[in-house]
């Protein structure tokens, strides 16, 4: 997991153009011990293979896998600049995230640091930053911009006779992974579950609410509450307004008649179902060759291969039980932390379809710009 102290964190930085702001970046991570001489040739290199850009005026340098022997320790050194570099194509970087990292570290790195990056607004945010804390409070998260919802926080077949039972259950769920105290769990229980419609309840609360999470937990068996059948309950820990879109989803379910699907769903497929809108298509899944993953360049051929068709595209890592994201945004896609021998399912739905899921499959066997 990374970890931040404000002594990372350069302010009020300037360079004219990305090279400059690289090598810079290189010299920090150098003095800090945490890369030997010459590791700056590697990320001036990787700069030079593909653009380290990742969106919302964000840039990640690192170094390549040849010269990935010259680090010395994972680590990174985050540098702000207010008035932005040009990075080419149009693009400018507000925040620049030098990374070194002994192996596949580097993807974990990326992974939180694209999920808490990609939120609408975070731009806007990183350049009216002017102290350390800011940046940092940014970088760590807590600019929450979707509900956490894993499969732990899913539970199936529980054996309950009423819904108080359910709702102290799927509230310890949210407690147990720390995003909320026992406040919340109390006043869950305390309250009365709505009915939505076809076996399904929902209840909320935002009584000491760390982060916002949605649980869901079904009983072993159906039982009758207030004349209406519960077939499962959702529980909502709010402590801002990042759920508002898992709402929508709901009444999307409802109104499509398609809760007992969803009930009857792994918590895989229930975290999927509440979290993003699901493309219906043409499918097919790969398998990523790539020594290293998908870290920056790689991620970023299959993100070009993907924007050359019209269709809309989503993307799952199997191996991880993801979530779907967007395959035409290169910071959700390096967000799926993909590792070699991980499987990824593509979804693509619109009139080119097939040829863009024939296109991808050719570009991951070809090794997305990498030798295997």
């Amino acid at each position: 997991m990374l970890s931040l102290s404000k002594h990372d964190i350069a302010l009020r930085k300037s360079a004219n153009n990305k090279q400059d702001a690289i090598k810079v970046l290189a010299s920090e991570l150098e003095s800090e011990g945490l890369v030997k001489t010459g590791y700056v040739n590697g990320m001036l290199a990787r700069e030079a293979q593909n653009s380290t850009y990742l969106g919302n005026g964000i840039a990640i340098p690192h170094g390549t896998t040849e010269t990935r022997n010259l680090v010395n320790k994972t680590g990174v050194k985050v540098h702000h600049f207010p008035q932005g570099v040009d990075w080419g194509e149009g693009q400018t970087v507000y925040l620049a995230i030098g990374i070194a990292a002994k192996s596949d570290e580097h993807l974990e790195i990326l992974k939180q640091l694209t999920k808490v990056l990609s939120a609408d607004g975070i731009e806007e945010k990183l350049k009216r930053c002017d102290s350390a804390g800011e940046v940092i409070t940014i970088l760590m998260g807590s600019e929450q911009s979707e509900a956490e919802c894993n499969a732990q926080l899913v539970l199936k077949d529980f054996p309950a006779t009423d819904l108080l039972q359910l709702s102290a259950v799927a509230a310890g769920l949210i407690k147990h992974q720390g995003f909320a105290n026992k406040q919340m769990v109390a006043d869950i229980v305390a309250k009365e579950p709505s009915y939505l419609g076809q076996g399904l309840w929902l209840i909320s609360s935002n009584q000491e609410v760390e982060r916002t999470a949605i649980s869901v937990v079904t009983p072993s068996v159906i039982f009758d509450e207030h004349n209406h059948p519960v077939k499962g309950l959702i529980v909502i820990a709010a402590n801002n307004s990042s759920y508002v879109a898992n709402i929508e989803r709901l009444t999307q379910m409802i109104y499509s008649q398609t809760v007992d699907a969803f009930l009857s769903s792994s918590p895989e497929q229930m975290c999927s179902v509440l979290s993003q809108t699901q493309l219906e298509g043409n499918s097919a899944i790969f398998t990523i060759k790539n020594p290293h993953g998908l870290h920056a360049r790689p991620g970023a051929m299959l993100v070009n291969t993907t924007k050359k068709f019209d269709a809309d595209i989503q993307v799952v890592n199997v191996s991880s039980a993801s979530k779907a994201v967007n395959a035409k945004s290169l910071m959700k896609v390096i967000g799926l932390g993909v590792k070699c021998g991980n499987e990824l399912k593509f979804t693509a739905s619109g009139s080119d379809a097939e040829q863009a899921l024939t296109a991808i499959g050719q570009a991951i066997a070809d090794g997305l710009g990498e030798k295997l």
